[in-house]
């Protein structure tokens, strides 16, 4: 099927004043179209083929506010709402598109230059909306990130709400500003010379304030997900909701222009098709960025392990951007932390996050003693910049039961070591808002629901959720909104010691990533990663050409001595994570390294070391 349509979803405001609303809902026998301000009047809507409804009108104020009425009872807002400017329950308003964007000649970056900052609108700032944020955008510029991630912004009931609860997916949350408001924002990101990356939800609905099995037949009981009913991508009628959830994916990218769509858990997709939905996402994607000439990615969230995600349509895979590496994040926090509970009972060892370095994924078809099976398949083949890296995300840090951030479960030499871990990696970085100065404030879950018997499902369901993480004590109550409240970011600490210093390591640090010969390479097979155990320490090399790199990390509490390893030669020092330009103590280390293919050197507690190969005639 095509998606470009003669007309699309929704509300579609033209240039000459006339609006077309087209509406799916082949469950309605009779669809009413109910203008309620600035007039109000009702005008019955055409039945067409396959259970969709329209009618057009001329002269229509574009800020007209309407309901569509179900065989002559209920009314409810369009699915497809393009704002919902009091919320889920009230009316659905018409947004006229034009906008004077400034970005004619932006084609966005190329996916291996990401550098990738993920924020919350409603915690990144104290006003908590889209305009504020970019009075931030020159600091984040700064310390080098090339690319902003925006938890979802569909409209959600209330006004606090990680996003996934969104119910109508082509309207931007009032509370953040609206659609004028994110436009506003990429474009500022674009002229600042950052891509945006907007987080959607295609494997549910929110049920607050959700009326979409009133229209059709949006869900399926063939499948069940965590969140209930499967969203229907591969059974009776499922052409219809994949033009829905596609016909979304362009809406963001071109009326929007927003750079990459990062898809939330696709392994919740459930779908047993022939020709998956998330392949065809891929296709219509792709034309749609040929078409505008610019430079678009699609970069899924799977705890599945799977390559086929990202591999080339000609390799059997479905051709999307980059995924989310788990993996990574997994052996780098149980080493940092020495938790072992829930997943972390799979991760410990060096070795783990050795195999992260080589090949991505840390289980490719081993035995996962959390899961209870195999677990994955090779990512061994994938080019770097198909893998997303991270020591924290919104997910492992809010899904805690405190929401406490790594800052707060380890020292600040660890902090730095797991930001030179990321940095270093030559796979693409994602950092949490506030993590590169070492932000304080946890990021906790919260939500504002309506329904109080929602509202106790929600906090029974978060304690059972992680339940075999064995963690003791009450959660935060999500609906509490002293829990919103304490997760916001306290930017003043960006200016006091030692969060300044942990700053200025990382500009270094994403600098010597965008510099060096190369560290600014994703490649990952001119590469060697060693694991020591006793000490626990990695040993890292990266080369191209007549270029080389040496990295050293220490994963012990106290001062170790390591002897490894070395490939004969004179190594300069780059980067000494206990500088007291970082806030350390200094480690003694020579700035200069003489090796004959081994060397025995005294590794201070959680610190790293970089070097490069100095040519005899420097």
């Amino acid at each position: 099927m095509s998606f470009e349509p003669a007309l699309k979803l929704g509300a579609t405001y033209g240039r000459d004043g006339v609006c077309e609303f087209l509406v799916w809902a082949p469950r309605v026998e009779r669809l009413d179209l109910h203008l309620i301000s600035p007039f109000d009047r009702t005008v019955a809507m055409q039945r067409e083929e396959k259970g969709y409804f329209r009618t057009q009108l001329r002269n229509l104020d574009p800020a007209t506010l309407y309901f569509y009425r179900l065989n002559n009872k209920e009314e409810r807002p369009d699915p497809a709402s393009r704002f919902q400017p009091r919320g889920v329950y009230g009316p659905s308003q018409v947004v006229d598109p034009r906008f004077d964007w400034n970005d004619a000649s932006w084609r966005g970056i190329e996916l291996s230059n990401y550098v990738i900052y993920e924020l919350h609108v409603g915690t990144f700032t104290a006003e908590g909306t889209f305009a504020a944020i970019i009075q931030r955008l020159a600091l984040l510029k700064d310390v080098g990130f090339t690319a902003i991630e925006l938890m979802p912004v569909a409209q959600f009931p209330g006004s606090r709400n990680w996003g996934y609860d969104g119910v109508f997916p082509f309207a931007v949350q009032d509370s953040y500003g609206g659609p004028s408001g994110l436009k506003r924002l990429v474009d500022a990101c674009h002229s600042a010379g950052l891509a945006v990356v907007l987080d959607v939800v295609y494997n549910h609905l929110g049920p607050e304030g959700n009326y979409l099995s009133q229209f059709g037949p949006y869900f399926s009981d063939f499948h069940r997900t965590p969140w209930g009913a499967a969203i229907n991508v591969d059974q009776s009628h499922s052409d219809e909701v994949r033009r829905f959830l596609i016909e979304n994916a362009l809406y963001w990218i071109s009326e929007f222009h927003v750079d990459a769509l990062r898809l939330d858990a696709v392994h919740a997709i459930m779908d047993t098709s022939a020709n998956p939905f998330l392949a065809e996402l891929a296709v219509a994607v792709h034309a749609e960025a040929q078409r505008l000439q610019r430079r678009v990615y699609l970069i899924p969230e799977s705890n599945q392990n799977d390559a086929r995600l990202v591999r080339s349509t000609p390799l059997c895979g479905y051709d999307l951007g980059a995924q989310w590496n788990n993996d990574f994040h997994h052996a780098l926090h149980a080493l940092l932390t020495g938790e072992d509970n829930g997943y972390y009972a799979d991760f410990g060892t060096t070795e783990h996050l050795a195999r992260a370095f080589r090949e991505g994924f840390v289980f490719s078809g081993q035995y996962s003693v959390y899961r209870g099976r195999r677990h994955g398949n090779s990512s061994s083949e994938l080019p770097a910049e198909r893998l997303v890296v991270f020591a924290q995300n919104h997910d492992q840090v809010g899904n805690r039961r405190l929401g406490d951030r790594l800052g707060s479960l380890v020292s600040f030499e660890a902090l730095k070591l797991a930001a030179g871990l990321v940095s270093l990696s030559p796979y693409i970085p994602l950092f949490l808002m506030g993590e590169e100065y070492g932000e304080t404030s946890p990021f906790q879950y919260f939500v504002s629901h309506g329904n109080p018997t929602l509202i106790e499902a929600v906090r029974k369901g978060r304690r059972e959720e992680f339940s075999r993480f064995a963690w003791q004590g009450e959660m935060p109550d999500p609906q509490d909104e002293a829990t919103f409240l304490r997760s916001r970011l306290i930017w003043e600490l960006r200016d006091k010691s030692p969060h300044k210093n942990l700053l200025a390591l990382y500009k270094e640090l994403l600098r010597l990533r965008r510099e060096d010969p190369v560290l600014s390479r994703r490649d990952n097979k001119n590469l060697e990663a060693c694991s020591f155990e006793r000490p626990k320490a990695l040993l890292l090399r990266r080369w191209h050409g007549a270029h080389e790199i040496l990295a050293l990390f220490s994963f012990e509490r106290e001062q170790v001595s390591l002897s490894c390893p070395v490939p004969a030669g004179r190594w300069a020092m780059l980067l000494d994570s206990a500088n007291q330009d970082w806030g350390g103590q200094g480690s003694g280390i020579p700035s200069v390294l003489e090796t004959s293919g081994q060397v025995t050197i005294l590794l201070p507690a959680w610190s790293f070391f970089v070097f490069k190969r100095v040519a005899e005639t420097e």
